[in-house]
């Protein structure tokens, strides 16, 4: 399955939706699903309001049948990851429940959930990949 929409809140949460009703995700345990919508989430989230953080462009998604799970590639032509890597995912420090920090628990999320986390920058163009598992970690 190929998805295409404009990086802005309404065309992703379309998007999102459409992907969450494809067959390739459909086939997953539930647990796994919701898993799936979070990550999936943060990641067009974070193409929204990085990569695309000064300009509108699109985002291209493509689902294919892995056997771990469910294949992803999702690609953007913002502006690229900082020195082209991806961010490590630590937790922010947290001292109290009255000081949770606004942000920095996306990345946690998205490498906890996900196998086979790879970036690269080709041309003008960022390509991010990853799998779905069929199944949720326990």
């Amino acid at each position: 399955m190929k998805l295409v929409f404009e990086s802005n809140l309404d065309a992703v949460r379309t998007g999102l939706a459409d992907l969450l009703a494809s067959d390739a995700l459909c086939a997953m345990e539930q647990d796994a699903r919701g898993a799936a919508e979070i990550v999936l989430a943060e990641v067009f989230n974070n193409v929204v309001e990085h990569a695309y953080a000064t300009s509108q462009g699109k985002i291209e998604v493509c689902l294919k049948d892995h056997p771990e799970g469910v294949l992803v590639t999702v690609t953007d032509s913002g502006i690229p990851f900082p020195q082209q890597q991806l961010p490590q995912g630590l937790l922010p420090e947290v001292k109290s429940s009255d000081d949770l920090p606004e942000g920095g628990f996306g990345w946690y999320l998205i490498r906890s959930q996900v196998r086979h986390l790879a970036y690269r920058r080709e041309g003008k163009t960022n390509h991010l990949t990853f799998c779905l598992p069929y199944k949720a970690a326990h």
